[in-house]
Protein backbone atom coordinates (compact mmCIF):
# COMPACT_ATOMS: atom_id res chain seq x y z
CA UNK A 1 0.00 0.00 0.00
CA UNK A 2 1.68 3.17 -1.16
CA UNK A 3 0.03 5.04 1.73
CA UNK A 4 1.20 6.34 5.09
CA UNK A 5 0.30 4.57 8.31
CA UNK A 6 -2.18 7.26 9.34
CA UNK A 7 -4.15 6.78 6.12
CA UNK A 8 -4.40 2.99 6.30
CA UNK A 9 -4.51 2.35 10.06
CA UNK A 10 -8.34 2.06 10.39
CA UNK A 11 -8.50 -0.31 7.39
CA UNK A 12 -5.64 -2.41 8.76
CA UNK A 13 -7.40 -2.68 12.13
CA UNK A 14 -10.68 -3.74 10.48
CA UNK A 15 -8.82 -6.33 8.41
CA UNK A 16 -7.08 -7.64 11.54
CA UNK A 17 -10.46 -8.00 13.26
CA UNK A 18 -11.78 -9.91 10.23
CA UNK A 19 -8.75 -12.20 10.35
CA UNK A 20 -9.18 -12.71 14.09
CA UNK A 21 -12.84 -13.72 13.66
CA UNK A 22 -11.93 -16.22 10.93
CA UNK A 23 -9.24 -18.13 12.83
CA UNK A 24 -9.61 -20.30 15.95
CA UNK A 25 -9.92 -18.48 19.28
CA UNK A 26 -6.55 -17.84 20.87
CA UNK A 27 -4.78 -18.79 17.61
CA UNK A 28 -2.73 -15.63 17.98
CA UNK A 29 -1.08 -16.08 21.34
CA UNK A 30 1.90 -13.73 21.41
CA UNK A 31 2.96 -10.25 20.40
CA UNK A 32 6.20 -8.36 20.20
CA UNK A 33 6.50 -5.71 22.91
CA UNK A 34 8.23 -2.35 22.38
CA UNK A 35 11.28 -3.49 24.32
CA UNK A 36 11.79 -6.55 22.12
CA UNK A 37 10.22 -9.18 24.38
CA UNK A 38 7.52 -11.59 23.22
CA UNK A 39 4.51 -11.37 25.52
CA UNK A 40 1.23 -13.34 25.85
CA UNK A 41 -1.52 -11.78 23.74
CA UNK A 42 -4.22 -11.40 26.43
CA UNK A 43 -6.91 -8.71 26.67
CA UNK A 44 -4.34 -6.20 27.84
CA UNK A 45 -2.15 -7.10 24.90
CA UNK A 46 -5.00 -6.65 22.40
CA UNK A 47 -5.75 -3.21 23.83
CA UNK A 48 -2.08 -2.32 23.46
CA UNK A 49 -2.18 -3.42 19.81
CA UNK A 50 -5.39 -1.47 19.15
CA UNK A 51 -3.91 1.69 20.60
CA UNK A 52 -0.66 1.18 18.75
CA UNK A 53 -2.41 0.93 15.37
CA UNK A 54 -5.22 3.45 15.81
CA UNK A 55 -4.15 6.04 18.36
CA UNK A 56 -0.88 7.19 16.82
CA UNK A 57 -1.72 8.12 13.21
CA UNK A 58 1.23 10.52 12.93
CA UNK A 59 3.82 7.98 14.11
CA UNK A 60 6.85 7.62 11.86
CA UNK A 61 6.43 3.85 11.97
CA UNK A 62 4.06 1.26 13.42
CA UNK A 63 5.37 -2.31 13.56
CA UNK A 64 3.07 -5.08 14.78
CA UNK A 65 3.91 -8.78 15.00
CA UNK A 66 1.32 -11.25 16.29
CA UNK A 67 2.24 -14.92 16.38
CA UNK A 68 0.70 -18.27 17.19
CA UNK A 69 3.69 -19.43 19.21
CA UNK A 70 6.46 -17.62 21.01
CA UNK A 71 9.16 -19.49 19.09
CA UNK A 72 7.59 -21.74 16.43
CA UNK A 73 7.43 -21.02 12.72
CA UNK A 74 4.39 -21.21 10.51
CA UNK A 75 0.80 -21.35 11.71
CA UNK A 76 -1.16 -18.18 12.25
CA UNK A 77 0.76 -14.91 12.07
CA UNK A 78 -0.02 -11.25 11.46
CA UNK A 79 2.62 -8.74 10.42
CA UNK A 80 2.15 -5.03 9.79
CA UNK A 81 4.69 -2.45 8.76
CA UNK A 82 3.12 1.00 8.75
CA UNK A 83 5.26 3.94 7.66
CA UNK A 84 4.76 7.69 7.49
CA UNK A 85 6.02 8.25 3.99
CA UNK A 86 6.82 11.92 4.52
CA UNK A 87 8.94 11.21 7.60
CA UNK A 88 12.64 12.00 7.18
CA UNK A 89 13.49 8.30 7.15
CA UNK A 90 11.22 7.62 4.13
CA UNK A 91 10.52 11.00 2.53
CA UNK A 92 13.11 10.56 -0.23
CA UNK A 93 12.31 6.89 -0.84
CA UNK A 94 9.77 6.73 -3.64
CA UNK A 95 9.27 3.00 -3.15
CA UNK A 96 8.51 2.82 0.57
CA UNK A 97 5.06 1.45 1.44
CA UNK A 98 2.96 0.26 4.34
CA UNK A 99 2.56 -3.52 4.14
CA UNK A 100 0.56 -6.20 5.91
CA UNK A 101 0.62 -10.01 5.88
CA UNK A 102 -1.80 -12.64 7.22
CA UNK A 103 -0.75 -16.28 7.33
CA UNK A 104 -2.57 -19.57 7.86
CA UNK A 105 -1.33 -23.13 8.41
CA UNK A 106 -1.83 -25.54 5.51
CA UNK A 107 -4.38 -27.38 7.66
CA UNK A 108 -6.68 -24.35 7.48
CA UNK A 109 -6.75 -24.58 3.69
CA UNK A 110 -7.35 -28.33 3.74
CA UNK A 111 -10.10 -28.10 6.37
CA UNK A 112 -12.03 -25.19 4.91
CA UNK A 113 -11.20 -25.57 1.23
CA UNK A 114 -9.86 -23.09 -1.33
CA UNK A 115 -13.18 -21.33 -1.96
CA UNK A 116 -13.42 -20.35 1.71
CA UNK A 117 -9.84 -19.09 1.84
CA UNK A 118 -10.31 -17.16 -1.39
CA UNK A 119 -13.45 -15.49 -0.02
CA UNK A 120 -11.61 -14.60 3.18
CA UNK A 121 -8.64 -13.17 1.27
CA UNK A 122 -11.07 -11.11 -0.80
CA UNK A 123 -12.76 -9.81 2.35
CA UNK A 124 -9.39 -8.82 3.83
CA UNK A 125 -8.28 -7.18 0.60
CA UNK A 126 -11.46 -5.09 0.25
CA UNK A 127 -10.44 -3.19 3.38
CA UNK A 128 -6.98 -2.29 2.09
CA UNK A 129 -5.96 0.32 -0.53
CA UNK A 130 -3.42 -1.98 -2.15
CA UNK A 131 -1.49 -1.56 -5.37
CA UNK A 132 -0.44 -5.21 -5.30
CA UNK A 133 -1.26 -8.19 -3.11
CA UNK A 134 -1.34 -11.95 -3.27
CA UNK A 135 -2.07 -15.28 -1.58
CA UNK A 136 0.21 -18.26 -2.08
CA UNK A 137 1.52 -21.46 -0.63
CA UNK A 138 4.63 -20.39 1.25
CA UNK A 139 7.39 -21.08 3.70
CA UNK A 140 6.11 -18.99 6.61
CA UNK A 141 8.37 -17.85 9.40
CA UNK A 142 7.46 -14.73 11.38
CA UNK A 143 9.64 -11.68 10.90
CA UNK A 144 11.86 -13.50 8.40
CA UNK A 145 13.29 -15.96 10.93
CA UNK A 146 13.81 -18.43 8.05
CA UNK A 147 16.88 -16.39 7.08
CA UNK A 148 19.21 -18.57 9.15
CA UNK A 149 18.12 -21.60 7.07
CA UNK A 150 18.11 -19.85 3.70
CA UNK A 151 20.70 -22.15 2.12
CA UNK A 152 18.63 -25.23 3.02
CA UNK A 153 15.59 -23.62 1.38
CA UNK A 154 17.21 -23.02 -2.00
CA UNK A 155 16.83 -26.64 -3.17
CA UNK A 156 13.07 -26.96 -2.55
CA UNK A 157 12.52 -23.48 -3.97
CA UNK A 158 14.20 -24.48 -7.22
CA UNK A 159 11.88 -27.49 -7.53
CA UNK A 160 8.58 -26.10 -6.19
CA UNK A 161 8.16 -22.84 -8.07
CA UNK A 162 4.73 -22.18 -6.58
CA UNK A 163 6.09 -21.76 -3.06
CA UNK A 164 6.64 -18.25 -1.77
CA UNK A 165 9.34 -16.96 0.55
CA UNK A 166 8.97 -13.46 1.85
CA UNK A 167 10.32 -10.93 4.31
CA UNK A 168 7.65 -8.29 4.74
CA UNK A 169 9.76 -5.73 6.56
CA UNK A 170 12.27 -5.25 3.76
CA UNK A 171 10.05 -5.97 0.77
CA UNK A 172 7.41 -3.47 1.87
CA UNK A 173 10.08 -0.79 2.01
CA UNK A 174 11.13 -1.21 -1.61
CA UNK A 175 8.16 -2.57 -3.58
CA UNK A 176 6.44 0.79 -4.18
CA UNK A 177 3.58 0.29 -6.65
CA UNK A 178 5.32 -2.58 -8.40
CA UNK A 179 4.45 -6.28 -8.51
CA UNK A 180 6.05 -9.20 -6.70
CA UNK A 181 5.10 -12.01 -9.08
CA UNK A 182 2.32 -14.32 -10.27
CA UNK A 183 0.44 -16.15 -7.52
CA UNK A 184 -2.66 -18.29 -6.98
CA UNK A 185 -4.54 -15.16 -5.90
CA UNK A 186 -3.09 -12.01 -7.44
CA UNK A 187 -4.62 -8.68 -6.42
CA UNK A 188 -3.98 -5.74 -8.74
CA UNK A 189 -4.75 -2.16 -7.74
CA UNK A 190 -3.80 1.24 -9.07
CA UNK A 191 -1.61 2.36 -10.69
CA UNK A 192 -0.40 -1.16 -11.51
CA UNK A 193 -3.66 -2.37 -13.02
CA UNK A 194 -3.77 0.63 -15.33
CA UNK A 195 -0.17 0.07 -16.40
CA UNK A 196 -1.14 -3.48 -17.39
CA UNK A 197 -3.87 -2.14 -19.64
CA UNK A 198 -6.86 -2.47 -17.33
CA UNK A 199 -9.38 -5.21 -16.64
CA UNK A 200 -10.55 -5.85 -20.19
CA UNK A 201 -7.03 -6.05 -21.55
CA UNK A 202 -6.16 -8.67 -18.97
CA UNK A 203 -9.28 -10.66 -19.86
CA UNK A 204 -7.96 -10.90 -23.41
CA UNK A 205 -4.36 -11.66 -22.45
CA UNK A 206 -5.27 -14.20 -19.74
CA UNK A 207 -8.12 -16.03 -21.43
CA UNK A 208 -7.32 -19.39 -19.85
CA UNK A 209 -10.18 -21.53 -18.51
CA UNK A 210 -8.28 -21.85 -15.20
CA UNK A 211 -8.14 -18.07 -14.67
CA UNK A 212 -11.04 -16.14 -13.17
CA UNK A 213 -11.26 -12.34 -13.22
CA UNK A 214 -13.16 -10.62 -10.43
CA UNK A 215 -13.37 -6.82 -10.60
CA UNK A 216 -13.28 -5.02 -7.25
CA UNK A 217 -14.33 -1.54 -6.25
CA UNK A 218 -11.89 1.36 -6.72
CA UNK A 219 -10.66 -0.01 -10.06
CA UNK A 220 -9.04 -3.13 -8.66
CA UNK A 221 -8.97 -6.75 -9.79
CA UNK A 222 -8.56 -10.21 -8.30
CA UNK A 223 -7.07 -12.88 -10.57
CA UNK A 224 -7.48 -16.49 -9.43
CA UNK A 225 -5.17 -18.99 -11.12
CA UNK A 226 -7.06 -22.25 -10.65
CA UNK A 227 -9.32 -23.76 -8.01
CA UNK A 228 -6.41 -24.71 -5.71
CA UNK A 229 -3.00 -23.09 -5.26
CA UNK A 230 -0.39 -24.98 -7.26
CA UNK A 231 2.98 -25.89 -5.78
CA UNK A 232 4.30 -26.20 -9.38
CA UNK A 233 6.51 -29.26 -8.91
CA UNK A 234 8.93 -29.08 -11.85
CA UNK A 235 9.86 -32.76 -11.48
CA UNK A 236 6.29 -33.90 -12.07
CA UNK A 237 4.87 -31.50 -14.64
CA UNK A 238 5.95 -28.58 -16.83
CA UNK A 239 5.30 -25.06 -15.68
CA UNK A 240 1.58 -24.33 -15.88
CA UNK A 241 0.92 -21.92 -18.77
CA UNK A 242 -1.48 -19.52 -17.01
CA UNK A 243 1.05 -18.86 -14.24
CA UNK A 244 3.74 -18.26 -16.84
CA UNK A 245 1.51 -15.95 -18.89
CA UNK A 246 0.75 -13.75 -15.87
CA UNK A 247 4.41 -13.78 -14.85
CA UNK A 248 5.42 -12.49 -18.29
CA UNK A 249 2.83 -9.71 -18.14
CA UNK A 250 4.08 -8.64 -14.71
CA UNK A 251 7.81 -8.96 -15.45
CA UNK A 252 8.30 -5.33 -16.63
CA UNK A 253 6.69 -4.17 -13.37
CA UNK A 254 8.55 -6.38 -10.89
CA UNK A 255 10.44 -4.49 -8.22
CA UNK A 256 14.13 -4.88 -7.51
CA UNK A 257 15.32 -5.88 -4.06
CA UNK A 258 17.90 -3.50 -2.65
CA UNK A 259 19.05 -5.72 0.20
CA UNK A 260 20.76 -9.09 0.27
CA UNK A 261 18.22 -10.87 2.46
CA UNK A 262 18.10 -13.97 0.24
CA UNK A 263 21.85 -14.34 -0.03
CA UNK A 264 24.88 -12.17 -0.44
CA UNK A 265 24.41 -12.56 -4.19
CA UNK A 266 21.44 -10.41 -5.21
CA UNK A 267 21.50 -12.16 -8.56
CA UNK A 268 20.14 -15.30 -6.87
CA UNK A 269 17.20 -13.33 -5.54
CA UNK A 270 16.54 -11.65 -8.89
CA UNK A 271 16.50 -15.02 -10.67
CA UNK A 272 14.19 -16.49 -8.04
CA UNK A 273 11.79 -13.56 -8.26
CA UNK A 274 11.58 -14.19 -12.03
CA UNK A 275 11.48 -17.99 -11.82
CA UNK A 276 8.09 -18.21 -13.57
CA UNK A 277 9.26 -16.08 -16.48
CA UNK A 278 11.82 -18.61 -17.74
Amino acid sequence: MRRSHGEVAPAVWRALETYRRAIPPEALGWYGSPDGDTLPLDDKGWEHIRQKILDRPSANACNVDLEEGASEAGGYNFEYRGRRLDAPLFAHDEDATSGVAFSFPTEYLLEHGPAHLRALALELARELPFSFGYASLAFVSPRGFWYAARHELIAPLSRYLGLDLYRLDETSRVIGTHARGAYWLTFLGQPLLGQLGGIEALRDKLSFPEVSHQPMEAERLLLTLGEWPDVIDTQKAPLVPHYRALAHLLEPFLYEERTGWFSLDKGNLRRWMRRLCQ
